[in-house]
C-alpha cells in the first residue's frame, strides 16, 4: 500500500508513519517542518527505504502542483493546534488548517480515500451550554458559544473541515473517513498539553506542583491507539463518509489523580496547588466509542499508567538531549 501523510512529522503522524512503515507500506511525509527541523526520529525514519520525506507549504498551491497522485490512503494531520498557540495568533489557525483542507479537497480524485483529523473541541460550546452529554456521541449538537473568542479558532476550522470532505467526497467520488479526536498523547507531543506539561515538570522539582482545572476530568488516549483506531477506520468500508470518534473512553480521569500519577512515575515528591483552569476550558471530556466499537471492533490496550510511563520516559530523554 502506498500512503500520504500530510502533516505526517508531527505528533501522530510520526507515530502513524512509523506504524505503516513497520506494516511493510510505502509512506510519503509531507510537513512544513513548523516544529523544527532538528528531529532525531525523523531523520531516523527517513532512512527508511519505505519512507520518503518532502518538504511543503500546505497553505500554498504550489506544493499541490507538485504532488503526484496515486496513492491508496491520504491522510490529512496537518494543523496549528494547542491552546497557546491557538489563542496567540487564532486568525493563522483558522488560515492554516482552512488552507489545507480546501486544497487538498480540490486535489483529490475520484476513487481516493482520505482520513481527516479533526477534534472533540468541536463540543465545547455544547458542554459549556449544558446540551451535551457525557460520554458524548457523534450525534451531539455542536454550537459556537461566541465566535469572536480566539479559542473557538481551533474548532471552528476542524467544523469547516469535516463539512468540506463529508460534501465534497459525495460530490467528486472519493471516499473521506472523519476522526474526531480525544485527548490523545504520548511522546513528542509537544510541551503545551497537560501530560508532558506536568512530566517536564515534574522532572525539574517544581514544588508546590500547580495543577490548572484539577477538578476537571479527562478521557486519556494513548497515541498507539489512536493509530489503531485510524487505521481500523481506514480499512473499514463503511467508515466512508462518517464522523467517528477516535479516544479511549476507558480511561477517565480527574486532573488531579493525573497529576499525582505523574509524580509518582517520574519519582517527584511534591504538595498539589489546584488552580483555576484555562479560560473555556470544559469540565469533563470523554468519547462515546460506539460507533468505534460497532465500525472496527476496537479496544484500546495502553491503560494511562503504562502511557503515562512511556511518554514521561520520553521527555526524560528529550529534556537530557
Amino acid at each position: 500500500m502506498k500512503a500520504l501523510l500530510l502533516g505526517g512529522a508531527g505528533f501522530i503522524g510520526l507515530h502513524l508513519a512509523r506504524r505503516l512503515a513497520g506494516d511493510g507500506h510505502e509512506v510519503c511525509i509531507v510537513d512544513d517542518f513548523s516544529r523544527g527541523r532538528d528531529d532525531v526520529e525523523l531523520a531516523e525514519l527517513s532512512r527508511s527505504p519505505l519512507v520518503d520525506v518532502r518538504p511543503g507549504d500546505l497553505t500554498d498551491p504550489a506544493t499541490w502542483q507538485r504532488l503526484p497522485h496515486g496513492w491508496d490512503q491520504v491522510y490529512l494531520l496537518a494543523a496549528v493546534v494547542g491552546v497557546r498557540n491557538v489563542e496567540a495568533d487564532p486568525a493563522r489557525v483558522v488560515r492554516v488548517n482552512t488552507f489545507s483542507a480546501l486544497h487538498l479537497l480540490d486535489w483529490l480524485l475520484p476513487g481516493d480515500r482520505v482520513f481527516f483529523a479533526s477534534t472533540s473541541e468541536v463540543y465545547a460550546g455544547s458542554v459549556d451550554a449544558g446540551i451535551a452529554p457525557v460520554p458524548t456521541g457523534e450525534t451531539t449538537p455542536v454550537t459556537v458559544g461566541d465566535v469572536t473568542a480566539p479559542r473557538y479558532a481551533y474548532a471552528v476550522s476542524k467544523l469547516l473541515g469535516e463539512a468540506a470532505f463529508i460534501h465534497g467526497a459525495r460530490a467528486k467520488g472519493f471516499d473521506a473517513v472523519v476522526g474526531r479526536f480525544h485527548n490523545v498523547y504520548g511522546p513528542r507531543m509537544g510541551t503545551d498539553h497537560a501530560i508532558p506539561e506536568m512530566a517536564l515538570r515534574a522532572l525539574r522539582g517544581e514544588s508546590p506542583f500547580s495543577v490548572p482545572g484539577a477538578d476537571q476530568t479527562r478521557a486519556f488516549c494513548y497515541v498507539d491507539d489512536a493509530v489503531e483506531a485510524i487505521l481500523r477506520l481506514m480499512a473499514c468500508p463503511d467508515a466512508a463518509g462518517r464522523i467517528v470518534h477516535i479516544g479511549d473512553d476507558t480511561a477517565e480521569t480527574n486532573i488531579a489523580d493525573l497529576a499525582k500519577l505523574v509524580l509518582r512515575v517520574t519519582g517527584a515528591d511534591a504538595a498539589l496547588e489546584p488552580v483555576e483552569g484555562a479560560p473555556g476550558s470544559v469540565t469533563r471530556r470523554c468519547p462515546d466509542l460506539g460507533l468505534l466499537r460497532a465500525l472496527t471492533g476496537y479496544r484500546p490496550s495502553v491503560d494511562l499508567e503504562e502511557g503515562v510511563r512511556r511518554t514521561v520516559e520520553w521527555y526524560r530523554g528529550w529534556a537530557a538531549r
